[in-house]
């Protein structure tokens, strides 16, 4: 997410640094390169303009000229102007005063419409809300299908009437059916085109005229760029959205479009699609986002996914368990499926301040490997799993044989849970923590 602007900026910054005074003339040349770098991201050109406009004026004050550390000071203004620029504060999806709170999904075909509404359906489904999806897109082959599959997936049901139905006749049977049923949370999946035209126009709007949605939202692909900006003006001049959703942002995207819509459009980036997953959904936070792109990180975040992915009681037990030294081969695989449950390594890192994004692109959880472990440790009976200092020689053959592996592999990953065991019982532990520091004990995975 955002490596090639980061790199570029990063070397736009260079030009204040090893300075201990800077000139306006030193200021115009770093302005020139960070305007460079912006546009090379397909941000738009307008939006370039005023940001490089606003920086400047802001460079060129006393703030800057007469700091010790003008280098530090110029970050500084970048990173707060391209928090505004994104919107300032998270804006938080509105809930209606009188359930239920419906929701209009829309957006050219491709971006991600169908599953993202599934995506939002299941993050506030964990936040205690009763969802229900409704299908309007009649048009597009299996779109229907893939909405039912995407409710199946989450647990949360589907209202469809077809495909010989009017969309509008749907949305509108779909809210009502929510009514009657208690639903506190509608979102209408419609459909899109591969171009904006008149009658997928026209339809959208009399969709909204029936049902009234608290909030639309417009699902635009950040791989597009340029075109995402386009995209995002015409439908919010025809039907006034509420707010979009930013898919593709873990792919190789240069950034533009999460730079610019908010910008162009007025309405604000509420969401922000991170992989190819049900739970890669995250809100959107412009000054977290900033804080990214300037590699300073993302350290709330990190934390969030961390609570997410692990609960206050299983962590006490946890510790428990490496006090009384009961911690098992089960309680080891659990970790593993935990750390799995948090993302992919490449942006967990990117969330760590002073890592650039990218710096760990391929360096992913390999799946396979915890699928081998898991495979050995479920082929030991629960006494061996509970106590792996008993398995002898023919326990390890008989385990290597029952779990597809070899006994290297079965010797390999006992000696991982022995040292992690290890350390993980020091960092319970503070005198033993400091132990850690001293002897710097190297982490085995």
């Amino acid at each position: 997410m955002f490596q090639s602007l980061s790199e570029k900026l990063e070397n736009a910054f260079k030009k204040f640094k090893n300075k201990g005074k800077l000139t306006e003339a030193d200021v115009k040349a770093g302005m020139r390169e960070i305007k460079l770098a912006l546009l090379e991201a397909d941000v738009n050109f307008k939006v370039v303009r005023d940001f490089i406009k606003i920086v400047s004026e802001r460079a060129v004050g006393t703030e800057v000229l007469e700091s010790l550390l003008p280098a530090q000071q110029i970050v500084k203004i970048v990173n707060e102007e391209l928090t505004n620029l994104m919107g300032g504060t998270q804006s938080k999806l509105q809930i209606a005063s009188k359930p239920p709170t419906v929701v209009m999904m829309v957006g050219l075909q491709g971006a991600g419409k169908t599953t993202h509404a599934g995506k939002i359906a299941g993050l506030y489904k964990k936040q205690g809300k009763k969802p229900l999806l409704v299908a309007c897109d009649i048009y597009r082959p299996a779109a229907i299908k893939q909405l039912q599959i995407v409710g199946e997936k989450l647990d949360i049901p589907v209202f469809t009437m077809g495909d010989q139905v009017s969309p509008v006749k749907i949305a509108e049977e779909g809210v009502k059916y929510a009514i009657s049923k208690g639903y506190d949370m509608v979102f209408v999946d419609t459909a899109g085109r591969l171009h904006i035209d008149e009658e997928l126009m026209n339809e959208l709007r009399n969709i909204k005229a029936k049902v009234e949605p608290t909030e639309i939202l417009l699902t635009v692909d950040a791989m597009i760029g340029q075109d995402a900006v386009n995209v995002a003006e015409t439908f919010n001049e025809l039907l006034d959205i509420t707010g979009v959703v930013l898919t593709k942002l873990d792919g190789d995207t240069r950034g533009g479009a999460a730079l610019s819509v908010r910008h162009v459009t007025g309405k604000p980036i509420k969401f922000v699609g991170t992989g190819e997953k049900l739970d890669t959904i995250e809100p959107f936070y412009p000054d977290r986002m900033a804080s990214r792109i300037l590699g300073m990180g993302d350290v709330l975040s990190l934390i969030e996914k961390a609570e997410q992915a692990y609960d206050e009681k299983k962590a006490a037990e946890l510790e428990k368990k490496l006090r009384e030294s009961t911690f098992t081969l089960d309680d080891y695989l659990e970790q593993f499926a935990q750390i799995k449950n948090m993302g992919s390594l490449d942006q967990l890192m990117g969330m760590m301040p002073g890592v650039k994004p990218g710096a760990l692109k391929d360096a992913k959880i390999d799946e396979k490997a915890i699928a081998r472990t898991e495979a050995i440790i479920k082929s030991m009976t629960k006494k061996e799993r509970e106590k792996p200092d008993i398995l002898n020689a023919s326990r390890k053959k008989r385990i290597a044989a029952g779990s597809g592996t070899t006994v290297e592999e079965v010797n390999k990953l006992i000696r991982q849970f022995e040292q992690t065991t290890k350390l993980m019982k020091q960092f319970s532990n503070p005198k033993g923590l400091a132990k850690f520091g001293r002897n710097k004990m190297k982490i085995p995975f």
